[in-house]
């Protein structure tokens, strides 16, 4: 067991009902709550979806009796896929529109950019997507998977029962590949996995022409080993991707592909006969069976008019987020930033698989890792559920990173405090 194990050990709590309230809202008396998605640009494919899975959990809120008796009121801004624009939208959100928390950001480049904007103004963002970890924020909570609920785990399935020996880390160039390839390519090593059997690859936002990638990972699938892709590759680009994998007769018992950005959504825009078989690592699949994920598919369709739509991950990690958020709310009695903060950590609130996830000291939440395996529906048949698993912001396979904590509970209040040193190394992440 790990130190920050020991420490962050699971903090669960019973969970609080919110009293059903039937009466009419004063036309003023409500809480609003920003929404901050992309709703054009290359990540609207992924993004548009959570927008209008917030909508849904505030209208069902609603229908509840609000919070604290307030009808809450979404307000939501498009920051066009462009980080920049996502850090100037946040900044209206919470200076102009007075919103109460924040429930968005899809990528890690659009979420560093908000980061110092709700440090600045002491506001509250729900980051609902897998991320590289490295980063613990007063702040944010980071609802998604950090690479110990995702990643890692997904490596080790494909080790295990696969074979896998060499292996090809693909994603788009920017912060959340990097950094999680990087922690990969040092966790693999640990494993004994030699550097010449690691290729390691970036392409830009919204890539077209995979060709010459895809031939080159036949090539290097074809020394001899067994040979998985693992894709970070992200948004609209993982279409052109897919379809040159099945161009070229890359099959899954050949080289498996496990990606941690493509879900439910992204196989809506695909013909999936051709990658059955290929897989992706979550921490929720719309296929789990449970009683909790029934009703929210049920609630999904008949909000979206659309019988055929689909659920994903990130929509569970908004739904965990917005739960946690209105439980934290009801026992602080009030919105106010510090108070909630407070009172969020060791909140219990249900997942969609039928458990309950919790809001630890370092912001993070814990879960279980489910790895699924694509069928020719686009649904994914469930081959591996993990125990909860406890979101690891600090990576142990970084030199600069194995020795550091986070713990935004009193007295300790620091995202980065270092167990060697016995020193924070400041309050930030």
């Amino acid at each position: 067991m790990t130190f920050r194990t020991k420490v962050t050990g699971a903090l669960l709590g019973a969970i609080l009902s919110t009293t059903a309230f039937h009466g009419a809202f004063a036309a003023d008396d409500t809480i609003k709550v920003g929404v901050l998605h992309s709703l054009s640009g290359t990540m609207a494919i992924s993004e548009t979806t959570l927008k209008d899975a917030m909508l849904m959990l505030i209208e069902e809120q609603n229908k509840k009796g609000g919070v604290l008796g307030k009808k809450l009121e979404a307000v939501v801004v498009d920051p066009a896929s462009d980080w920049p624009l996502f850090a100037e939208k946040a900044r209206q959100l919470i200076s102009q529109d007075k919103v109460a928390a924040v429930f968005g950001c899809w990528t890690s480049s659009s979420r560093k950019s908000v980061l110092p904007v709700f440090e600045e103004l002491n506001s509250i963002l729900f980051y609902p997507v897998q991320y590289e970890g490295e980063e613990s924020s007063r702040n944010i909570f980071y609802t998604g998977a950090a690479p110990n609920q995702q990643a890692i785990p997904a490596v080790d399935y494909l080790a295990s029962t696969e074979g896998v020996e060499r292996w090809v880390l693909a994603g788009t160039d920017y912060v959340y590949p990097q950094t999680t390839n990087k922690i990969l390519k040092a966790y693999l090593e640990s494993k004994g996995v030699k550097s010449e059997d690691i290729m390691v690859n970036y392409t830009p936002f919204g890539h077209s022409d995979w060709q010459t990638i895809v031939s080159d990972i036949k090539k290097f699938g074809s020394a001899g080993k067994k040979t998985a892709v693992v894709s970070t590759i992200n948004g609209d680009a993982n279409v052109p991707f897919y379809k040159e994998l099945a161009n070229q007769g890359v099959k899954a018992e050949d080289i498996p592909v496990v990606a941690f950005s493509v879900g439910e959504e992204e196989l809506a825009g695909l013909d999936t006969g051709p990658l059955v078989g290929h897989l992706a690592a979550w921490n929720y699949f719309q296929s789990v069976d449970s009683e909790v994920n029934a009703e929210f598919i049920k609630t999904w369709h008949a909000f979206t008019k659309n019988d055929k739509g689909v659920t994903n991950d990130p929509m569970e990690a908004a739904y965990i987020g917005f739960s946690a958020w209105v439980k934290a709310v009801e026992a602080a009695g009030t919105t106010e930033t510090d108070a909630v903060l407070d009172s969020i950590i060791g909140v219990s609130v249900p997942n969609l698989s039928g458990g309950y996830s919790t809001v630890m000291p370092n912001h993070h939440i814990t879960k279980p890792v489910l790895i699924g395996e694509i069928q020719a529906d686009g649904q994914f048949d469930i081959v591996q559920q993990t125990p909860q698993v406890v979101g690891d912001e600090w990576s142990d396979y970084l030199p600069d990173s194995k020795d550091l904590i986070s713990d935004w509970r009193k007295p300790m209040e620091c995202g980065n405090f270092n167990v060697a040193s016995g020193k924070c190394g400041g309050k930030g992440s």
